[in-house]
């Protein structure tokens, strides 16, 4: 963050200053929403949320040094006093954006893909020039405006999350960050309890392509036929991506390792019509991470790299947030695939086919629920236990409530190798005892349902949460 003083931070936000006994002092970051983040020259925001309100935290995160607090009310305290706090932090971060030097904003949406797409995406734009995107999901109208606040006048990119709970959500994320080039990777069945359809979803995910501006760039899956028909919504160019003939940007030849790293020869007749595909390997788990690679390989052609640069980008990123298909071997050869920070049914079958591309001696499944599917809950779930049943792997502990439907369509479809377990700790226990060298196990869940802590128990690794935004 570029230092500030307080009274143009108040400005800013839509504010006035409280207690505050020298308007000029300045701020110089970070901003944040936890006070357990909170740094010498901080500006701490109080959020009002379900179980925690931020203003209890104000006077801890003034001893810890911030210079003053976001507040809704006069907190007795040096404090930039708002009607809203999240909405002053959106406004806030809008008008910190106009004063940097016009960096370029990628941002990034879709149902299921969204931080490894960004974590790619920042790794290969990284090249181009000073790049910042969010560590982990910061994604919502609280995570995105603190992202944008993290910048500074030497950041040429910045690489952004949008998701959606409604309509409406992704257009306000695009008013606090307006993007230059949009990426929309797939709709899926992610939410779907709050929007009721694919369709609404796709109507919510495509606000992302009608914030572009004439001269943007819509980055669009030409495989997914609910985003491709997003073109006709921006006015903005549209490049496409997928394995789709007709994509702008290809993967050919495809194919896993023996750890289901994928392989491809990454072709952009789009862009380079006569060069030749060059070959990526990419050190990710899992064959839907093709199209993920492929997103992050359009934009970054609109940015101007040539694809033996982009191919070469591609392969060097690794994993960059936690809990997101995080492969570790044991010393004593048990593979253990943490991927329990997201779940719906669309990355649930890609999970499983990741672990079905996996050499190994067992292959186990350690799920739970899948959350705000709505309706469609108790069906989804017993669907993916029937999914589970044909595929290969050895044996499934389903967790939780749904994770007892998960079991019972297991059990339906004719699997044998079925336990229901009612928490994580139970799972690990009951895993512990009986692994051996050449298991691989997989652990997904939506993150409400805390399955990382299989993980961590069977890596004996101490469990702990990510901190709140």
């Amino acid at each position: 963050m570029i230092p500030l003083p307080l009274r143009t931070l108040a400005d800013l936000a839509g504010g006035y200053l409280d207690a505050v006994p020298d308007v000029d002092r300045l701020v110089v970051g970070p901003v944040v929403a936890d006070s357990r983040q909170v740094e010498p020259g901080a500006l701490f925001v109080a959020i009002r949320g379900a179980r925690v309100d931020g203003h209890d935290f104000a006077s801890a995160a003034l001893d810890a040094g911030a210079v003053a607090v976001l507040a809704d009310h006069p907190v007795g305290l040096p404090a930039i006093v708002v009607e809203d706090t999240v909405a002053a932090l959106g406004r806030l971060a809008r008008g910190y954006l106009d004063l940097l030097d016009h960096p370029t904003v990628i941002g990034i949406t879709g149902s299921s893909g969204k931080t490894s797409t960004k974590d790619l995406a920042a790794s290969v734009v990284a090249r181009l020039g000073p790049t910042l995107a969010p560590a982990g999901s910061l994604n919502t109208e609280v995570g995105l405006p603190l992202t944008v606040l993290r910048a500074d006048r030497s950041t040429r990119y910045l690489v952004l999350e949008k998701s959606a709970r409604g309509i409406g959500h992704i257009a306000y994320l695009c008013r606090i960050a307006p993007p230059q080039i949009g990426i929309v990777l797939n709709v899926g069945s992610a939410h779907l309890g709050e929007f009721g359809s694919r369709e609404a979803i796709a109507r919510a995910k495509g606000e992302l392509v009608e914030a572009l501006p004439a001269d943007g760039t819509a980055v669009l899956n030409a495989d997914d036929p609910l985003v491709a028909g997003m073109r006709s919504r921006t006015r903005a160019r549209v490049v496409t991506f997928g394995v789709h003939r007709s994509a702008d940007v290809r993967a050919l030849d495809v194919t896993l390792d023996a750890t289901a790293r994928p392989s491809f020869r990454l072709h952009l007749p789009g862009f380079f019509p006569d060069t030749a595909p060059a070959p990526v390997t990419l050190n990710l788990t899992g064959v839907h991470h093709v199209s993920n690679a492929l997103a992050v390989a359009a934009a970054s052609a609109v940015l101007g790299m040539h694809p033996e640069e982009i191919a070469s980008a591609l392969a060097a990123a690794g994993p960059a947030s936690r809990w997101r298909m995080e492969v570790r071997t044991r010393p004593d050869g048990v593979t253990v695939i943490n991927d329990a920070y997201n779940a719906n049914p669309e990355s649930m079958r890609a999970a499983l086919d990741a672990l079905a591309a996996i050499a190994a001696r067992r292959r186990i499944a350690v799920l739970g629920g899948m959350a705000e599917l709505g309706e469609a809950s108790a069906i989804a779930h017993r669907e993916l236990g029937a999914v589970v049943a044909r595929s290969s792997v050895h044996r499934l502990v389903a967790v939780g409530d749904d994770g007892k439907l998960i079991a019972e369509g297991a059990l339906e479809a004719g699997m044998d190798s079925v336990d229901h377990v009612t928490d994580a700790e139970t799972a690990a226990a009951l895993l512990a005892p009986d692994l051996a060298d050449g298991d691989v196990v997989l652990v997904k869940a939506s993150r409400a349902f805390g399955l990382e802590r299989v993980a961590a128990r069977l890596l004996g690794e101490p469990a702990f949460g990510e901190g709140s935004a």
